[in-house]
């Protein structure tokens, strides 16, 4: 399977940091993006949807165009009362 466009000559390594609830946050994506691994994060573990908004913000004024992308994981479990409202905001 050949490395999509998005992720060529943004990444040293082809790893992806998992998302690790309670665990990673915009420090942690944003060191692991810069250290040229993607990075991912539970969107719950940001614990109200206007911190989620905060710390999206964070990580796109801290990562330029070099540094490897990272994405969210979205609960999908029926319990993730925020799941409209954290998926708008992560495709805004």
């Amino acid at each position: 399977m050949p490395v999509p466009e998005v992720f060529r000559g943004r990444m040293r390594v082809p790893a992806i940091a998992a998302p690790m609830f309670l665990v990673s946050g915009p420090q942690l994506v944003v060191a692991t993006c810069k250290a040229g691994v993607a990075a991912a994060f539970p969107t719950l573990n940001a614990r109200k949807i206007e911190q989620l908004g905060g710390w999206l913000d964070e990580m796109n004024a801290s990562l330029g165009p070099q540094d490897s992308p990272y994405g969210v994981n979205l609960i999908l479990h029926p319990s993730n009362t925020r799941l409209k409202d954290d998926f708008a905001l992560v495709v805004e």
